[in-house]
């Protein structure tokens, strides 16, 4: 097993230049909320995106107006998130409304950006007649490399902008330490739930700082343990941190390096807080965590803090599957890192979720069974046509991925995806994972 992190790219401009367009066509889906009104996307949003065979994440910023100085606290945030973005990113696209040309708020974001040292793709967007030239003229006024003409809201020139952010990175890098482990956990949430307590609890010893201050884990730190003789790793991501350029303020929302740690991993360990509950951030970071292919254990620490009644764990399975509907397969542990009430009970969940994913299904098991569904349950009709399945194999992917071979590839109804899956799981498990299922277009020659 060979872990492999993906790089980051930041989309960045000011508001309304369609970052969130761009956003939503790279990831595939409507992810990031779209509409003229200007400064809709309040923190960042993650995706995945592939290109020619590599894997890149893409972080939704957003929009920058520095000229409107930090008065506003809550604009304020949302800059210093964007520029936690821009520090972390490998690669940054610089957005900019091709239409109305440059505007001293893009000026300003391009200094910013010169001063990162961080390699920049200038987007010109919104090109969405390439016949016109607009305002190019003005954009080389920036000292960028030429720019780009796109429409992320039509497509166009997005796969030359892949080609130029592809080609400012460096060759990926393998991560051989991970080929001698079992399972490679990476434990995540958000600041002061107990991240570094549980894996000290894990360990047996203070291996890691444990503060009552948020912001104590600076950067992921991997440790190897033993358990029933088999080498894992974990990982305590850092929840937030302190830069020496800004000692005043603590960067509540930063996940990049955690992020960074979670692609090398098998399975997140997503810790929860049980006195406060579950929050924006805890299901942003489960989304993630799916949609990068890994698996996730939902560890709900402090139980100690609550009143005997209110420790369950049906009673939290059945709170926890309303809040995280995306991951109801996901299982659920209590446990108290301060008492080691549960502790016992994440590792061998953890490690059982990693099991799951190397689960290979037979190829003519798996078309018995696909079968057997469309004959219980037929695909909606759509203008007359309907899917219908010619072959289907499981994919040799470290993320459980079955494809199928079908007549239209365009057929396939998110409802009726999510029937397939479920029709998978109750049969197979994969429990704790995502399932992807990835149509091409085929024949009964493909058999």
């Amino acid at each position: 097993m060979c872990g492999m992190s993906r790089p980051i790219l930041a989309l960045v401009g000011r508001p309304n230049t369609g970052k969130s367009t761009l956003f939503n066509r790279l990831v595939g889906w409507r992810k990031a909320i779209v509409d003229r009104e200007p400064g809709l996307t309040r923190d960042r949003l993650y995706g995945v995106t592939e290109w020619r065979g590599r894997e890149l994440t893409v972080v939704d910023t957003a929009g920058l107006d520095l000229a409107q100085g930090s008065g506003d606290s809550s604009r304020a945030r949302m800059e210093a998130q964007t520029r936690v973005a821009v520090e972390e990113a490998q690669v940054i696209v610089f957005m900019l409304d091709v239409r109305e040309g440059l505007t001293p708020a893009d000026r300003d974001i391009a200094d910013m950006l010169r001063r990162s040292g961080v390699p920049v793709v200038v987007a010109a967007n919104k090109a969405d007649d390439p016949k016109q030239e607009y305002f190019r003229h003005e954009l080389l006024e920036l000292g960028f490399p030429d720019a780009l003409l796109v429409s992320g809201q039509h497509g166009i020139g997005v796969d030359d902008l892949l080609d130029a952010v592809f080609a400012l990175l460096p060759p990926p890098e393998e991560t051989p330490e991970a080929e001698e482990a079992t399972a490679r956990l990476a434990i995540m949430g958000r600041p002061n739930v107990g991240k570094s307590s549980l894996l000290n609890r894990l360990l047996g010893d203070e291996r890691a700082l444990v503060s009552e201050e948020p912001g104590t884990t600076r950067d992921p730190v991997d440790t190897v343990l033993a358990f029933d003789g088999l080498p894992v790793v974990l990982v305590d991501t850092a929840g937030i941190r302190r830069r020496a350029a800004a000692r005043n303020r603590l960067e509540r929302f930063s996940l990049l390096r955690g992020i960074r740690a979670m692609e090398r991993a098998d399975a997140v360990l997503l810790v929860l807080d049980a006195s406060s509950g579950v929050l924006s951030q805890d299901q942003h970071v489960a989304s993630y965590a799916l949609e990068a292919g890994k698996g996730l254990v939902l560890v709900v620490n402090k139980v100690d803090l609550l009143e005997r009644g209110e420790r369950r764990a049906s009673l939290w399975r059945k709170r926890l599957a309303s809040e995280f509907r995306f991951a109801s397969h996901a299982p659920v542990v209590m446990a108290s890192a301060t008492t080691g009430e549960g502790v016992g009970e994440v590792l061998p969940v953890a490690l059982e979720v990693v099991g799951q994913r190397r689960i290979r299904i037979p190829t003519n098991e798996l078309n018995r069974l696909l079968r057997e569904a469309f004959l219980e349950r037929p695909p909606p009709s759509y203008k007359g046509r309907r899917l219908a399945l010619k072959y289907a194999t499981q994919a040799s992917s470290e993320t459980p991925t079955i494809v199928l071979f079908v007549n239209d590839v365009n057929l396939l109804h998110f409802a009726y995806r999510r029937y397939l899956e479920n029709r998978i799981r109750r049969q197979y498990g994969f429990a704790g994972n995502p399932i992807r299922i990835v149509l091409r277009a085929g024949s009964d020659r493909d058999r």
